[in-house]
């Protein structure tokens, strides 16, 4: 277990800090996707984060490459609003700040709205059973699936790993091209939770057709209600595949939650629309809060 460092000292987020950086998660778990060791580990190639302590809170700071840094909002319970102010005085931002966050621990803030990164929450129950006239289409789908193909389930292990790597080459180049917002970053960061899969204490299922697999779904929980998952990939050459993986990894790993996190669509219309088709119980919101110094970009206002 590595040592958290004092603020205003920083340490980069590596594999071998998990342990200590899931010890103040599970102490003070978050609705939102971003707060998750494996969120924050497998995109440092883009955010790269570091992370701290203030008060005895654990505080990560990212570095985009392409936006203004940012602290998430802090993990623990000591003198947040001391800490949040620390925060904003060392960054100017703290970001992907969920609703009951910013009710508790900022009012007076001037905060934004970030509506590309809410996260789609579904009831398990709803993607178990797709019962009701609204998840025909689903249903269909599936059972078009299950008479075609000579199919099984299996739970992910790591010698799927190298055809599951296989398949998302695959399907991550006949997406790239027609969507400039998938790039190396994503590719990145799902080629890190395959490498990483044991390690991170993930959880996945999969599909073989016809002796190989050709879907996979990873995730882990997020909360005590809550699982998140963070990659669903199915060969699209099977038609109804995608919506079997979907329904078959939540009743299989996550029957005994009540909610499933599928997160962001990142502003990507096809996305958005996908996760829309299923009918999320709610959107997790998530914030911006600023220092306080005019008005900035976007619909800012003031938590109350």
């Amino acid at each position: 277990m590595s040592v958290p460092p004092l603020f205003p000292e920083f340490k980069p987020v590596e594999l071998e800090d998990k342990e200590t950086i899931d010890g103040f998660i599970r102490r003070h778990p978050s609705e939102a996707c971003e707060v998750i060791f494996t969120n924050i580990y497998t995109w440092r190639h883009y955010e790269r984060p570091t992370f701290t302590t203030i008060n005895g809170n654990l505080c990560v700071l990212s570095r985009p490459r392409s936006e203004p840094e940012f602290f998430l909002p802090p993990i623990g319970m000591t003198k947040i609003r001391e800490t949040i102010e620390t925060c904003l005085s060392a960054s100017g931002r703290l970001a992907c700040v969920p609703e009951s966050f910013v009710k508790s621990h900022c009012a007076g803030l001037r905060i934004e709205e970030d509506a590309e990164n809410f996260d789609y929450v579904y009831r398990a129950a709803d993607l178990i059973h797709l019962r009701g006239k609204k998840y025909d289409g689903k249903r269909n789908r599936i059972k078009k699936f299950e008479k075609s193909c000579v199919f099984r389930y299996l739970k992910l292990e790591p010698e799927h790993l190298p055809t599951c790597r296989s398949l998302f080459e695959e399907w991550f180049q006949s997406k790239s091209g027609g969507d400039g917002r998938l790039g190396e970053v994503q590719r990145t960061a799902v080629l890190d939770i395959l490498a990483h899969y044991d390690p991170l204490g993930l959880a996945g299922g999969a599909v073989e057709v016809e002796g190989r697999v050709q879907a996979f779904s990873i995730g882990e929980k997020l909360n005590d209600d809550t699982a998140v998952i963070h990659l669903e990939i199915a060969d699209p050459r099977f038609d109804g595949l995608a919506q079997f993986i979907n329904r078959e990894f939540v009743k299989h790993e996550w029957s005994g939650l009540k909610y499933v996190n599928r997160e962001q669509d990142m502003g990507i219309a096809g996305l958005r629309r996908a996760k829309m088709s299923y009918y999320p119980h709610h959107l997790e919101k998530k914030f911006i809060v600023l220092v306080e110094s005019g008005l900035g970009p976007g619909q800012a206002g003031r938590a109350d």
